[in-house]
């Protein structure tokens, strides 16, 4: 099971339930398929959790029942799997709770090291591994630090965690950083998420990110942090590009000017006399006005999209996907009509989106379209991200070398 999935966390603080409400509707961008909550209220672990949107999942009544001064939280999109509530967060198992975003490269390795521990596993979800492994070292040393340093050293690959062990909450990020995963404070609460986008959201405090290959335990009495292994930052450049809300400020970046940045490099690298910019929303918008702004194109709306949805790129068919594009973006045909168009967006992963959106462009009166990419050519596959299995990595890999030849569309 690969996730590439919102995680937030709420400790001390009295309305913490609702915080994390808040800061998974500010994260919804990162997973549409489910949502779920995990609280410790009243010497007990409640979780709830469902297939939808954030507003679908919780109504009032919910979060009234919820509420609590500690609680994790997840939002999902579908990657691999069917969706199904089975694959939502927060896992849960011996009374602890666990919400993740990543991918384990070594999940069938941890598949048979749970067998052999008499393990027993009802879903095809690394995160399920990592809680059941977690649970099984702290039943076993009876020492919440040592089962940790144990069951993180096992897992090769993306993870960002947060776990609810009754009124402990543990927070764990990769050797390697590949996920964001950010700090903040609100009063005398720590706020724990994806982006810090939510922590806007909240009116609180960013503190810092959290740093590759450390663990922080906090409880009534404690803040400890350490690191369970030697850090080795390699970020997900994919987070810069297209996945990070851009108001968000991850990998010690601000997503907005990294954008903006791409776009001012390629109007140097891939300059063509045109008479309009038009970004495809909403990911490539930032690095068109920078493009614009480098080239002296005047910037326009030429595309607009609905957003009542989602991500046509986190579909998990191709069929849908395609649906997608035509429900989402409408042309402006006074802005493109004879019109010599640079379109710009943020990649170009599978291309199919691309040539839709390149059709209706012309199809709207276009009289010359020129696709730009400001993602920099993927040399080399990566296998923590979304919806792409190896076949579809050397794709892009051919699609960005054709790119930097000038020779595809």
């Amino acid at each position: 099971m690969k996730d590439f999935c919102a995680v937030c966390g709420v400790f001390n603080h009295e309305r913490a339930t609702y915080l994390t409400y808040l800061a998974l509707f500010s994260l919804q961008h990162r997973g549409q398929e489910s949502s779920g909550i995990a609280v410790y209220k009243e010497n007990k672990l409640i979780v709830y959790k469902n297939l939808g949107l954030v507003t679908q999942v919780f109504s009032k009544e919910i979060l009234d029942a919820l509420d609590s001064n500690i609680a994790i939280g997840h939002n999902r999109y579908s990657t691999t799997g069917d969706k199904d509530i089975k694959n939502a967060q927060p896992v849960v198992y011996q009374n602890v709770a666990l919400v993740h975003n990543g991918n384990l490269k070594n999940y069938l390795e941890l598949r048979d090291l749970c067998k052999k521990l008499n393990i027993t596993l009802e879903t095809s979800s690394d995160s399920e591994i990592i809680l059941k492994l977690y649970v099984y070292y702290k039943n076993l040393y009876k020492d919440i630090k040592k089962a940790l340093i144990k069951t993180l050293k096992l897992l090769k690959g993306a993870f960002s965690i947060l776990i609810l062990d009754k009124d402990t909450m543990i927070v764990a990020r990769d050797k390697w950083g590949f996920r964001p995963l950010v700090i903040g404070k609100k009063n005398s609460g720590y706020i724990f998420s994806s982006e810090t986008c939510a922590l806007n959201v909240l009116d609180a405090d960013f503190i810092r990110e959290v740093s590759p290959a450390e663990v922080i335990i906090l409880n009534k009495s404690n803040f400890e942090n350490f690191l369970y292994d030697t850090p080795c930052p390699k970020y997900c450049i994919f987070e810069l590009i297209y996945f990070a809300r851009p108001d968000s400020f991850i990998f010690q970046r601000s997503v907005y000017k990294v954008r903006e940045e791409m776009g001012k490099i390629l109007a140097q690298e891939s300059f063509v006399d045109a008479d309009v910019v038009v970004p495809i929303p909403d990911s490539g918008v930032i690095s068109a006005l920078g493009f614009s702004k480098e080239s002296k194109i005047p910037f326009e709306w030429g595309l607009l999209r609905s957003h009542y949805m989602g991500k046509s790129f986190i579909n998990p068919t191709q069929e849908l996907r395609d649906l997608a594009v035509k429900l989402k973006l409408s042309p402006v045909k006074d802005v493109l009509k004879d019109k010599k168009v640079i379109l710009i967006d943020d990649s170009l992963v599978r291309g199919t989106t691309a040539k839709r959106i390149i059709n209706m462009v012309r199809k709207a009166g276009a009289k010359e379209v020129h696709l730009r990419i400001s993602s920099p050519p993927i040399k080399h596959p990566c296998y923590y991200t979304e919806t792409c299995g190896k076949e579809v990595f050397w794709q892009i890999i051919f699609i960005s070398y054709l790119f930097c030849f000038n020779r595809f569309f």
